[in-house]
């Protein structure tokens, strides 16, 4: 007897449908194929054991385990439940009426209890999309599969739930998640607030400028001038993400298998902090079977690089391209796979070595050029991709002691709010760029219209300062920024005056 189960494989960030065809006939070896990596075919000593153990058998006879359509790897521990439930139906062990219409997917443990999988937001996606009646799956993930609706989400501990709730025998209701309602109850709960942080209000004001219009931001400063701890806080005025935004983020941390147990939707923009030893595959993404690295991870939210001289050159310049296209494709000679990488990147650094070039009341002690070769480390190409350049000075005695409390992360985030709202209405013709800092040349000189006071001041500033070239259209992006944070339709001398501060690594000799 041919007996018909469900599964789903994962690519990317989607899902597609697995048909697991199990025939149970003459003879007496087993056989799976189909392109099964070790994991699936493993699944056999697993699924033998889980089924002895509640008293089923595994058939001595020919069984043949066809995993459909045969040009796609599958690879994993989640073919486990959809296998033992076909195997179960093609013995004639028990009758599973409707099995043909779930989606069945759970790693077996030799007892029979279910551990959770990834990737399952994609996978009830594509169930629901297939037109399936519901979604059969460990207990642990059935939060995350809520997420879901129009989907009977049935969450399981153990493979005799499963047979039990499939012969009509174990009654489980669906869960359902109110999915509006958790997002919208958590998108206010930060762990960090800019209430925290005493003094640095010239900085503050950079990361509100940045938080406005999308801009990657890089901090220079000496050790403990806190650096780590405003980045930290950046995803606080950062506006709130939409549904829609909510889900693909979701997806990514899915297909990770970083979401956790019992976790749903994710309602905060994420923050990934990296450590400077991290690989070039870890950071973009790609290995054997190809994951999504940390510039994927943070997708609508914020990655963070600590101490940016210290990460491998080799890994630096492999983000250079993601941070252009605003995705990363991962090609494999059998596999291509497209992972989003919409992220803003906050960097921080030393002004040198020994930290305390340039710092009001300490020495630098390192010697000619090393300031300079220091700061090559960091690429050209990149700098340019990053347009604020913010130095950060040790905070003083006096504000580290002020009983005064600093501005709230929720003010804050109302005028960055106000200044997106101008950039949505100024790019609706062009779904694609919804900020400043996503505005290609072209637009740059239609969106950014300087008067003559304006272009004379860029000019001096361009000549005296030792501007670079690439420096012109950062300065007019961030003037755009400043005069929407101030509710300006046109950019104004004072606009311009501010976002030529913010050009600290552009002025020849800074390191010299």
């Amino acid at each position: 007897m041919v007996a018909k189960t469900f599964g789903s494989a994962v690519s990317g960030v989607a899902a597609k449908l697995i048909t697991i065809e199990v025939n149970v006939g003459q003879g007496t070896s087993f056989f799976m194929v189909g392109l099964p990596d070790s994991a699936v075919k493993e699944s056999q000593q697993r699924v033998e054991s889980a089924l002895k153990y509640f008293g089923y058998r595994m058939p001595r006879q020919k069984v043949v385990i066809n995993l459909a359509p045969a040009d796609i790897r599958k690879e994993g521990s989640s073919y486990d439940l959809p296998i033992a439930m076909g195997i179960l139906k093609a013995s004639e062990q028990v009758v599973f009426p409707e099995l043909e219409q779930y989606v069945i997917m759970g790693e077996l443990a030799l007892d029979g209890k279910l551990r959770p999988v990834k990737g399952v937001l994609p996978i009830a996606i594509e169930a629901r999309k297939q037109g399936f009646k519901g979604f059969i799956l460990p207990k642990e993930n059935a939060a995350e599969a809520s997420i879901v609706n129009s989907l009977d989400i049935i969450g399981v501990d153990s493979v005799e739930e499963a047979i039990k709730f499939l012969e009509g025998e174990l009654p489980i209701e669906p869960l359902v998640t109110d999915t509006r309602d958790i997002f919208y109850n958590s998108l206010e709960h930060y762990e960090f607030d800019f209430t925290d942080v005493q003094g640095q209000e010239n900085i503050k004001r950079a990361m509100e400028i940045a938080a406005t219009g999308g801009h990657n931001v890089i901090m220079i400063g000496p050790p403990g001038a806190g650096k780590t701890m405003l980045a930290k806080r950046l995803p606080s005025i950062l506006p709130p993400l939409s549904l829609q935004e909510a889900l693909e983020t979701t997806k990514i941390h899915s297909v990770a298998g970083k979401l956790g147990r019992n976790a749903s939707l994710i309602s905060q923009r994420p923050f990934r902090s990296p450590h400077h030893t991290i690989s070039d595959v870890a950071l973009v993404g790609g290995g054997g079977n190809p994951q999504p690295g940390e510039i994927s991870l943070s997708h609508n939210g914020v990655l963070f690089l600590d101490e940016l001289p210290e990460f491998k050159r080799t890994v630096l310049e492999v983000m250079r391209q993601p941070l252009e296209e605003r995705k990363v494709t991962i090609s494999r000679a059998k596999v291509s796979v497209d992972y989003p990488a919409n992220f803003m990147l906050i960097a921080s650094m030393n002004p040198c070595p020994c930290g305390y070039y340039n710092h009001p009341e300490k020495e630098c002690v390192c010697g000619p050029g090393i300031v300079q070769r220091y700061l090559n480390k960091i690429s050209g190409p990149l700098l340019d991709r990053i347009d604020l350049h913010v130095e950060v000075t040790p905070v003083k005695f006096d504000e580290m002691t002020s009983t005064r409390k600093a501005e709230s992360s929720k003010s804050i985030r109302e005028r960055v709010i106000k200044g997106r709202e101008k950039q949505v209405i100024r790019f609706a013709q062009t779904p694609e760029i919804y900020c400043n800092a996503m505005m290609p040349s072209h637009l740059v000189k239609e969106v950014c219209q300087i008067s003559e006071a304006g272009k004379a001041l860029l000019k001096t500033a361009m000549e005296r300062l030792g501007l670079s070239a690439r420096a012109y259209d950062r300065i007019l992006k961030v003037a755009r920024t400043i005069a929407d944070l101030a509710l300006c339709d046109e950019i104004k001398v004072e606009h311009l005056a501010e976002a030529i501060q913010y050009r600290s690594l552009d002025r020849e000799g800074w390191a010299g």
